[in-house]
């Protein structure tokens, strides 16, 4: 008798320990995470948000183009959240220095960088390269 059950017996450890390995898989991928994100991670989505727009119908490139680092100026300041601080640096496709555009101070602390490519609108084709950095500023 004790022959005949030991077979049983096996085949119930076996789907005890499955169901819990895949008890412990179903409760583990429900279980969040919390990330300590940087207050600051919204100025990386406006600032890259704000070059989409005005790049969408070829501002950025005609501007650019022109040499208009007043406009540029301008448009930015529409564009980002009122008290963010900029410095838009613009290169051309061999990263010799064109222009620079910027509303005042950036405070280091919390700075975030980004790198836009950007294609002018002439009869020329022209690639920039753009290093916009952004800054909450100081009150």
């Amino acid at each position: 008798m004790k022959g005949e059950n030991e077979g049983q017996i096996r085949i119930i450890e076996a789907f005890l320990a499955s169901l819990i390995i895949f008890s412990s898989l179903i409760v583990s991928a429900n279980l969040t995470v919390t990330q300590n994100q940087p207050e600051n991670n919204y100025l990386e989505s406006n600032g890259l948000q704000a070059l989409i727009k005005l790049d969408s119908d070829g501002t950025l490139g005609r501007y650019i183009d022109e040499r208009n680092w007043t406009a540029i100026r301008d448009s930015l300041n529409l564009v980002l959240p009122a008290g963010t601080s900029f410095n838009l640096t613009i290169y051309n496709e061999k990263g010799q220095l064109i222009g620079m555009v910027s509303n005042g101070g950036l405070n280091s602390e919390n700075l975030v960088s980004i790198e836009y490519f950007c294609a002018g609108q002439s009869s020329i084709f022209h690639c920039y390269i753009l290093h916009l950095k952004l800054t909450v500023a100081a009150s």
